[in-house]
């Protein structure tokens, strides 16, 4: 878990890169390889052990990664990695790569949004469901379907940290407190 020292620092390299990557036009491709670097990483322990290792020292780290990613790379993202070398922050990279990820989406005005239905939809629904959720919020939605039987029909929608539950079981259980709660006794009207 990344210590809140840490996640300010990853904030500020991602703004840093994302600002001059818009000013190269080169937002979303720079994106894309933080991605793909942060892939490599998290799928190599022992990698992102020896980009944290206080140890390393810089000059070896960094020949390490130019070596093994510099020709990989865009020269904007190689020239990123070298300075995250020279400030001992390599091993920031996931957390970095997340944070621009989150940058760039608000910056374009994109919203992942998740969709949890009872059965699979088929493309053609689910662009639907993406293009009335981007119309509602006037943004991009980036729509990942998750299946639950569980929820019987409907679906429920989580747009950042809100949640629009139109499954039937939603309605079910809210039809089962409203009949524990028995009959609303009209008020009585004021003469």
């Amino acid at each position: 878990m990344a210590k809140a020292k840490d996640t300010g620092a990853a904030q500020t390299y991602a703004r840093a890169l994302l600002d001059l990557a818009t000013q190269q036009n080169a937002a979303e491709p720079a994106g894309q390889e933080l991605t793909d670097l942060s892939s490599v990483i998290r799928a190599d322990p022992a990698f992102g052990a020896f980009l944290r290792d206080p140890r390393v020292g810089v000059a070896r780290r960094w020949a390490s990664v130019d070596k093994t990613l510099g020709s990989q790379v865009s020269r904007l993202v190689r020239n990123f990695l070298g300075v995250l070398s020279q400030h001992d922050r390599l091993g920031l990279l996931p957390e970095i790569a997340t944070a621009y990820h989150k940058l760039l989406d608000e910056q374009i005005g994109r919203v992942e949004v998740t969709v949890t239905v009872a059965q699979q939809l088929d493309e053609g629904a689910l662009a639907d469901v993406a293009a009335r959720v981007g119309q509602a919020l006037q943004k991009e939605a980036v729509v990942r379907q998750v299946v639950d039987e569980s929820i019987i029909g409907g679906l429920i929608v989580r747009v950042e940290d809100k949640l629009i539950d139109a499954s039937v079981r939603h309605q079910l259980e809210s039809l089962r407190r409203q009949l524990r709660a028995g009959p609303r006794r009209p008020k009585p009207l004021a003469v």
